[in-house]
């Protein structure tokens, strides 16, 4: 089976695949409490005792069926799960239940441009930041520079990022009387943003992403750098290396030429997996310095048990996370042509 044949059999199993979650999860989204008729039901009754009436003798079964039908929830599950996957092209054409008169996809594209931004800074610093790291830890393993900057790579990892996130809040943004005021409390722009010249709201924007994606690096940060660093220390121990240094080839063009493009094949995994993360973003990070992004959205429709919203972000996402694994396939193929999946 030659790669290509490889490619489009993993794209066709996508297919069963992203039926089984939405399947899954459409299933679930059925048997938790709270939906949107329990919502209007509860609203109707609360309006009822506030007049002094009794909810639970005028609601009638033919209002409670209108109620139901209005909501789509009068048709078995399956019929539902069909209409969703076809009629409303996977969820993203639905009417949401908290935000009347918006389709899934407004919704969407209203706040991706904002995870799109932190997701795709933090992802670019993230490696930019942590392979050269890596690769001078691993240059100079064991002296006191790998130490020292092991110890904080670690520390950091040990702090939660949303914990981080509110300690530099109370820290930095001038919540507490005496701190410094550096950087805004929150949110994507400062009011009057739209008066500001093309500088100005550049530099507007750069100073509220300054915390939010230095907390969002910094759960990936530890674990990319030591993967670099092992891997490069993995890849110099190896036989090709030993037999390139006995030719009289450099350390340095050894390493540079020979090692750094094998030891980033290891790296090339979680390349996939970012195209889940600047989509969904971090939805604790956004909700603690109040980002209008996308996993706010998902964290706001879970609360509100708004299930079209989350059934659409979850389809978009689970499309992205199997493009992801496919993607990280193609770039072990473009590090190493020597690697063939068919086999």
């Amino acid at each position: 089976m030659s790669r290509l044949e490889y490619f489009l059999k993993r794209l066709l199993l996508m297919i069963p695949t992203f039926l089984g979650i939405t399947m899954v999860c459409f299933a679930l989204c059925q048997f938790v409490p709270g939906g949107p008729v329990e919502q209007r039901l509860a609203r109707i009754r609360m309006g009822m005792a506030e007049q002094g009436g009794r909810p639970e003798a005028s609601l009638r079964a033919e209002d409670i069926q209108a109620i139901r039908a209005y909501y789509g929830f009068d048709k078995p599950a399956p019929v539902r799960y069909w209409e969703w996957l076809v009629k409303n092209r996977l969820g993203v054409t639905a009417q949401s239940y908290k935000y009347p008169n918006r389709t899934v996809w407004e919704l969407i594209v209203e706040r991706l441009p904002v995870s799109l931004i932190f997701g795709i800074t933090g992802f670019l610093l993230s490696y930019l930041i942590c392979i050269p790291l890596g690769i001078v830890k691993a240059l100079r393993n064991n002296t006191a520079f790998d130490v020292a900057s092991s110890v904080l790579v670690f520390v950091g990892y040990a702090i939660p990022p949303y914990a981080l996130g509110m300690i530099l809040k109370t820290t930095l943004c001038g919540t507490v009387e005496g701190w410094p005021d550096l950087f805004p409390h929150g949110g994507f722009t400062s009011d009057g943003f739209e008066s500001l010249t093309l500088w100005g709201k550049s530099l507007d924007i750069a100073r509220h992403m300054v915390l939010p994606v230095f907390c969002y690096m910094i759960g990936h940060f530890a674990f990319l750098t030591m993967l670099m660093k092992h891997s490069l220390l993995e890849e110099v121990a190896q036989d090709y290396v030993r037999t390139a240094r006995a030719k009289g080839c450099s350390r340095w063009r050894t390493i540079w030429v020979h090692v750094l493009r094998n030891s980033l094949i290891p790296i090339a995994t979680g390349l996939g997996g970012a195209l889940t993360l600047m989509f969904a973003g971090s939805v604790l990070i956004e909700n603690v310095f109040e980002i209008p992004g996308m996993g706010r959205l998902s964290l706001e429709c879970l609360v509100s048990r708004d299930y079209t919203v989350f059934m659409g972000i979850l389809s978009i996402t689970s499309l992205l996370t199997l493009l992801g694994n496919l993607l990280s396939d193609f770039c072990y193929v473009l590090i190493d042509p020597r690697i063939d999946f068919a086999r």
